[in-house]
Formats: structure tokens, sequence, C-alpha cells
């Protein structure tokens, strides 16, 4: 039997090792395999190590469990590195498994299937632990996926309980005086504006804001000229339901938060009259933590 040269032997060894790995890729930032690949081993447990600020997850026909290790590659202290968070958003529709955090053998649940369904999403602090997806035990063969994305963001080193900005505790209580004069500082939106509308979006209430002045913001969120007049900007802030925010024509509003997978969540609001009066008294007595301009 004639032997195969030694290029077509690398490419056949190449060809049974894809084979072998099934539908695993995988890059720095995603992740995407199928349960298929080791369908007789659903004890196996998969580790996966992503080093990204953000990316994804997509686990088709899921069997066994995977454990995900977000590890960005940062150039930051180790005292800073432990107060990074990451925020993991569900895809509408996503099922076939649970994901709970670990940490040392112990489990916490996360996202369950009637989380997923409706795209929920959860927040955590990296040193609580690493995501562990595991497999719910299913006897039909019907398609089914576990997805989700998720997001990086630093914290405030408390001890990863803080609240969120998808809470309802956190979006409804008054900020302090000190947390609003730190919003504007570091929020990944400010502007000032006010309510047009407020509509329910899910199991929240979407804001529909024009901004007569847009100080900053992350990824777009609000865009000039999409149903706004000339020189403002248009666009939603979601809180939760509850809240009891109102169209209100008594004066601009000051809008603070965070954009977490391209939408804006309210965290600190306030009359814009209000927020000027209290950063005067802020720069006379040397306590502003930035620089503002108050028009």
């Amino acid at each position: 039997m004639p032997s195969l040269s030694p290029a077509l032997a690398l490419l056949v060894a190449a060809a049974l090792w894809r084979r072998g790995l099934g539908q695993y890729t995988s890059d720095q930032c995603n992740w995407r395999g199928s349960g298929l690949t080791h369908e007789s081993h659903t004890r196996d447990v998969e580790q996966v190590y992503l080093r990204c600020s953000q990316g994804s997850l997509e686990w088709l026909y899921p069997t066994g469990a995977v454990v995900v290790n977000l590890r960005p590659n940062l150039e930051a202290s180790a005292e800073a590195t432990k107060r990074l968070r990451a925020c993991v958003k569900a895809r509408a529709g996503s099922r076939g498994a649970n994901v709970y955090l670990e940490r040392a053998g112990a489990l916490r649940l996360l996202l369950g299937e009637d989380d997923q369904a409706r795209g929920a999403v959860r927040c955590f602090g990296l040193q609580e632990g690493a995501l562990f997806v595991e497999a719910l035990p299913r006897r039909d063969i019907g398609r089914r996926a576990t997805a989700f994305l998720y997001e990086l963001s630093g914290g405030d080193g408390g001890d990863g309980h803080e609240e969120e900005p998808h809470s309802s505790a956190a979006a409804c209580r008054p900020c302090s005086d000190a947390s609003l004069l730190m919003a504007v500082c570091t929020s990944d939106f400010v502007g000032k504006g006010t309510v047009r509308d407020v509509v329910r979006a899910g199991d929240h209430a979407a804001l529909r804001v024009t901004l007569a002045r847009l100080y900053r913001q992350k990824d777009r969120v609000f865009v000039s000229g999409a149903g706004a007049a000339r020189g403002r900007w248009a666009g939603s802030i979601r809180a939760p339901l509850g809240c009891g925010v109102r169209p209100d024509a008594d004066g601009d509003l000051l809008f603070t938060g965070s954009v977490r997978f391209g939408e804006a969540w309210l965290s600190c609001a306030a009359r814009y009259r209000d927020f000027v009066a209290l950063y005067r008294v802020s720069l006379e007595n040397g306590t502003n933590p930035c620089n503002f301009d108050t028009d």
C-alpha cells in the first residue's frame, strides 16, 4: 500500500483533528459550540476563557456543562481588576441550560430558563466567580440553544452586591448630592432635556426623551435629528416600572446613567436648575469632583 506524502499526511491529520473537535469555535471574545460533539459524554465540562470587555456565547444542543472564565487582558492593578463587574444579557428565547455563578464549588443561580426567555440582564462582580452553564436534562432532540452577551465595566470596589441600573431599588432611589455630582463625571451618558412620553417595554419603562444638550454619551444611544428638532437629540432611557416617571413640562431635567448592551439605563436624575445650584455650591466649597459646563 503506497504511503502518503508528508504534506498530504499533515492535511489528513488536520482534518481528523478538526472532526474530533466538532463544532467548537472560539476567539478572545466569543465562544460558539454544540453539545452534539460530546453527546455521549453528558457529564463533560468544557473550560472556556474569554479575554475581552464584551462578547458572546452560543451553545447549541447543550449537554454537560461549560465553565466561562472572564479574564480580560487589562493593564490594571490587582485592586482595579477586583472591582470589575460583568453583566450578561440572555438572548430572547435562549433555553436548554441554567446559568450559575460558581465559586469554590458553590453555585448560585443567575439566569434560569424563564429569565433567559425574556432576555433578562444580570450583573455580578468578577471576584464572585466564573459562569457555570449547565445543560438541563432533555429527552427530545428539538433545536435549542443557550446564548447570551456579556459586558465588563468598572465597579465601585464594594462587596460585589451594589445595586445595578436594572434593579428597581437603584433607579427609583433618590440620589444623594454627592452621588449626583459624581454621576455627571463618571456616567456613560449625561444630558439635559425633557421626557416626551413613557411606554412599557417588557418589565421596564422606556422614557422617550428629547435632549437640548448632550454632554456625553457612549455607543450613540441618542441621535440628533431622529424625531427631534434641529440641534437636539432624541432617544430612550430605560427605568424600572413603578418609579412613577411621567412627562413633565416644568423645566429641564438632568439625566445620567449607564449604557448596557446598547441601551441607556437611568441612574441619577434631577431638576436641572436644582443641579446647577448644587454644582455652584460645590465649586464654592471646592468639593466638585470634576468640571462641568452648566451653560
